[in-house]
């Protein structure tokens, strides 16, 4: 990402610093809390790390379960940021141990979640940095492209991979997202478990938030 100055990245840090708790977690659309915060999303392929990703970011180590097996997240996950922002944590797509049907029923919940929520400030789509963009993920550009949804990259597992794939991955990445609207333009790459990224997506996370009371 993009420098920073020190003002933005002490922003990041201090929307981070404050609580963050579970609001709740919803298998159908019915569920959904009401829209009043603004709203950011994760998502991406099952085991691609987005509940790491939230853990890291938020100074937690079990505020979202993680697990080695694709799909255990079967539902949106709500979380509230200090009343400025919402945090919803989406089910995996693409591989998971769970039938067809409810595979479909996950996939029907997001896409609608995805296309219909008006406090969506931006979906972070991740990538995992040792495999790169996927059909799936591009499955998931298009949608939200068709839908003037904005959404970033966010490659995770970098600690994974060396520099120089690193690099090639990031201007393929680049090549690709310049093809596609609804796309942002800068590319986050991150570590869950060394915090590399951390505070530059915390940052980038801020500026959507509502503004602090103390200015």
């Amino acid at each position: 990402m993009a420098e920073l100055s020190s003002e933005e990245l002490e922003a990041g840090r201090y929307l981070f610093a404050q609580a963050c708790t579970f609001v709740l977690g919803c298998a159908n659309l019915n569920q959904i809390p009401v829209d009043n915060l603004p709203e950011i999303a994760f998502a991406g392929c099952s085991n691609v790390g987005k509940s790491s990703l939230i853990n890291a970011l938020v100074g937690m180590k079990a505020l979202a379960h993680t697990s080695n097996t694709p799909g255990r997240t079967r539902q949106i996950n709500f979380f509230n940021l200090a009343d400025r922002l919402m945090i919803s944590d989406l089910p995996g797509y693409g591989y998971a141990r769970a039938p067809k049907s409810q595979v479909k029923q996950w996939t029907t919940l997001v896409e609608t979640y995805l296309k219909g929520r008006a406090s969506l400030r931006r979906s972070f789509v991740l990538v995992d940095a040792r495999h790169g963009v996927k059909s799936s993920d591009r499955n998931i550009f298009r949608m939200l492209d068709s839908e003037a949804q904005s959404y970033q990259v966010v490659l995770t597992k970098c600690d994974k991979v060396k520099a120089g794939p690193l690099s090639s991955l990031i201007d393929a990445c680049h090549s690709e997202l310049a093809k596609h609207g609804a796309a942002h333009p800068k590319i986050a790459t991150t570590s869950a478990r060394k915090g590399d990224g951390i505070p530059e997506l915390r940052a980038a996370i801020a500026a959507l938030a509502r503004p602090s009371k103390l200015g």
